[in-house]
């Protein structure tokens, strides 16, 4: 299961079943869970002098694509999936299926959720709190210095169920409140309140997220997403999304990469 041209440390924990690919490199202060893929010229676990010694921790089933880097010092829980030169340093905390787009780079010391969805190009600095079941569109940037450059760190919070959309750009200390959607090509330097929809440079309000219809003919609200986009989320927790806003009983979903 493992590449002969790839570089394994004997120290490294491996579960059953891994897989590693071609030319990657497996370092020393690694656990990786049962079941996981790294593709080929990967680095698993650069050492960091930053990390206090804390191993990199990818939990079972997940799946890290080719030529990505991850330091040591952070911990990932089951099913993480990447895109292609993705780069993750240390002191990140993330839950259950994250999924980082091609070219991601998580700058560290971030806390992030289960189901977070970050599409490609997206910069997460230093400091950040994401929420679970997020969305950040493609070149997005969370930022965390009030004046660069310096050494002050204030990073941005996103709460449960916050969509950004491309382009994006949300400068630091900024908390954007849960269900709330930020517009394409915006820059927020102050805090969004609940199931707001903000939009501009410099970004205002400019109504509830409710307002928003889908553009399907249906008349529905577009928001909360969770009513009505469901895919790749397990059942129990579509389940629990129908129960919140009165629906029936969910038809059999999978999870998606």
């Amino acid at each position: 299961m493992i590449h002969p041209s790839a570089i394994v440390s004997s120290r490294a924990r491996l579960g059953v079943g891994v897989r590693i690919g071609a030319f990657s490199i497996v370092h020393d202060n690694v656990d990786l869970g049962d079941g996981c893929e790294i593709g080929s010229h990967c680095e698993i676990g650069h050492p960091s002098a930053r990390s206090g010694g804390r191993p990199l921790v990818i939990g079972a089933s997940s799946l890290v694509r080719s030529h990505s880097v991850f330091y040591e010092g952070s911990t990932f829980g089951e099913r993480l999936v990447t895109g292609h030169r993705v780069t993750v340093r240390e002191g990140t905390e993330a839950g259950v299926n994250l999924q980082i787009g091609t070219l991601g780079d998580i700058q560290g010391t971030c806390r992030i959720g289960d189901y977070v969805r970050f599409h490609s190009n997206v910069h997460i600095g230093q400091h950040s709190t994401v929420g679970s079941f997020v969305w950040i569109f493609p070149y997005v940037v969370l930022t965390n210095d009030p004046h660069p450059p310096s050494e002050v760190m204030r990073g941005v919070t996103l709460e449960d169920y916050v969509a950004v959309a491309t382009m994006s750009l949300v400068l630091p200390g900024v908390r954007i409140g849960r269900g709330a959607l930020v517009g394409a090509h915006s820059s927020v330097s102050r805090d969004v309140d609940v199931d707001t929809v903000v939009a501009g440079a410099p970004a205002k309000p400019v109504c509830p997220t409710a307002d928003i219809k889908l553009r399907d003919g249906s008349g529905q609200p577009a928001y909360p997403w969770r009513r009505h986009f469901h895919r790749g989320y397990p059942d129990a927790v579509v389940e629990a999304w129908l129960a919140e806003f009165g629906h029936g009983k969910a038809a059999p979903t999978k999870d998606h990469e």
